[in-house]
């Protein structure tokens, strides 16, 4: 059991120490870590595709946050919340000291105040970011763009995207589906073949592939792989309980 201060120096040091300490590094990476930490945690979320996965993070580390749903560029809400996040985006994740705004760093911060692995930092570290690179510049990017298309431009009452907008977009989404669907050919998730953030940040958009009429069809194993996901509550359903 540790204090929070002591966890983030111990985090920031024993995973990466090599020689005589190596041994020491690794006991500490593997040890179940139990932290304690002063004041409250809140998270500002909406329903929307990253704020999804950050309460989902928060729900499947069982962290200790106060949840709070938010509509920050509502012209009236925009000014007040600004100061918590000069953006005016959510997700946010405030601290008794501190603020962080963007879906990675709420799930790499709440993962180190669990004393989790759910964040990847040992030798597949590499690996990790990898792919929350790819999911941001291309997957997820890519998605997105039907996410706004086809799910959110009806809602606002905004005019569609011309047909060679969205050929254009499939084309890329069955770029980077091809390379997700080859990759899942013998893994069961993404790195490591165990459960981490990489497989909830590259999955953002599939909760929504039905109102985004994203076209993953014809890709069985991103399908299955997302079924898997499926079966973890804080995924399948992360706004339970919440308004």
């Amino acid at each position: 059991m540790l204090g929070r201060r002591t966890h983030d120096i111990f985090a920031a040091y024993w995973p990466y120490v090599e020689g005589e300490g190596a041994a020491m590094g690794k006991a500490f990476t593997c040890a179940n870590k139990y932290v304690l930490t002063r004041g409250n945690l809140k998270l500002y979320y909406s329903r929307n595709l990253n704020p999804r996965v950050a309460v989902a993070v928060a729900r499947h580390l069982q962290s200790p946050v106060e949840f709070i749903r938010a509509s920050p560029r509502d012209p009236t809400n925009e000014d007040a919340f600004r100061r918590i996040n000069p953006n005016t985006l959510v997700p946010v994740l405030v601290e008794e000291r501190a603020t962080l705004w963007e879906t990675d760093a709420i799930a790499c911060r709440l993962s180190m105040l669990a004393g989790s692995d759910f964040w990847v930092s040992d030798e597949k570290a590499a690996e990790f970011q990898m792919w929350l690179s790819w999911s941001a510049h291309h997957f997820t990017r890519t998605a997105s763009f039907f996410y706004w298309e086809f799910a959110m431009k009806p809602r606002l009452g905004l005019p569609p995207a011309s047909t060679g907008e969205v050929d254009e977009a499939s084309a890329e989404f069955h770029r980077f589906a091809a390379v997700l669907e080859a990759f899942l050919s013998n893994q069961t998730w993404l790195v490591g073949n165990r459960l981490s953030f990489a497989d909830f940040r590259v999955a953002t958009s599939l909760p929504f592939a039905s109102s985004s009429r994203l076209p993953v069809e014809g890709y069985p194993r991103i399908l299955a792989w997302h079924e898997r996901l499926r079966r973890i509550a804080a995924w399948e359903d992360p706004f339970e309980g919440l308004v």
